[in-house]
């Protein structure tokens, strides 16, 4: 089986449905999956008296195109790039991996990176193998369910150990109801963890500073985001954040606008 091979984004360029508000230096919001810019909506109010805040919507998701079948996070990330140009970018769990790739791939464009949630890939080749499948058999529930079962496909998802904690705020079903069934099934099916080559030996040329946040409650991701650091080595460090599982920018966003605007070189 082949997996995404980030330094060959090829494909057409896609142009994503992006919001913008606020004056100052660019910072780029990329939301996770499921989500959509909206998603973002609390934090970008309270950074935009700072920055101009950049918040595009990925393939498959809110407004934006398709992705390409066949594609994948080399496309993806080509289309961040054309998107949000030089700027710091910040993404939370697929929209982390998103900003990895395009950190690997078009280095000269992200200023600085912070990371919320992302895997830099299974290693383990079995492991991705049957991530991929099931990726591809709820890729294949939304695909006979259409966009009458997304509501439910939601409420499956928010129900898994990473999300069943969050109040109604957090989880932003709204946000999340917005995007199609199709659309999240091609997601799954060109850009899910199952897809995603391994970026663990490649993380040490990263030369960006790069911040690793994580929740002290997520026990899936904060072992991840610990060894993330490890492997990027001097341009990388960690901060986790109290009383926060994997959904950590949306449970206490507060707290993580103090830690980007900081990061960024702004005071929140």
């Amino acid at each position: 089986m082949s997996f995404e091979n980030p330094e060959a984004p090829g494909g057409r360029p896609l142009e994503l449905h992006t919001t913008r508000q606020g004056r100052g230096p660019t910072v780029v919001l990329v939301h996770g999956f499921t989500q959509t810019g909206t998603s973002w909506a609390r934090v970008a109010r309270e950074l935009e008296d700072d920055f101009e805040v950049v918040m595009p919507e990925l393939p498959g998701h809110g407004r934006s195109p398709m992705p390409d079948p066949g594609s994948g996070l080399g496309q993806t990330a080509r289309a961040l790039g054309e998107t949000g140009g030089k700027a710091g970018y910040v993404g939370y769990s697929l929209g982390g991996r998103c900003c990895l790739h395009l950190a690997l791939q078009t280095p000269r464009l992200v200023e600085r990176l912070v990371i919320v949630g992302a895997h830099p890939g299974i290693d383990d080749e079995r492991s991705r193998r049957l991530r991929r499948a099931e990726d591809d058999r709820r890729a294949a529930e939304l695909e006979r369910g259409g966009d009458a079962f997304v509501a439910e496909f939601v409420e499956t998802w928010l129900a898994g150990p990473l999300f069943a904690h969050l109040n109604e705020e957090q989880a932003d079903r709204p946000s999340r109801l917005a995007n199609s069934a199709a659309g999240l099934a091609a997601s799954l099916r060109t850009v899910g963890t199952g897809t995603q080559a391994p970026l663990w030996e490649r993380l040490g040329g990263l030369e960006m500073p790069i911040l690793v946040v994580t929740g002290a409650l997520d026990d899936k991701f904060r072992p991840i985001a610990e060894r993330t650091v490890d492997a990027i080595g001097r341009n990388a460090r960690l901060a986790v954040v109290a009383g926060a599982g994997h959904a950590v920018c949306f449970e206490r966003p507060g707290v993580f606008v103090e830690l980007v605007s900081e990061f960024l070189g702004h005071s929140a």
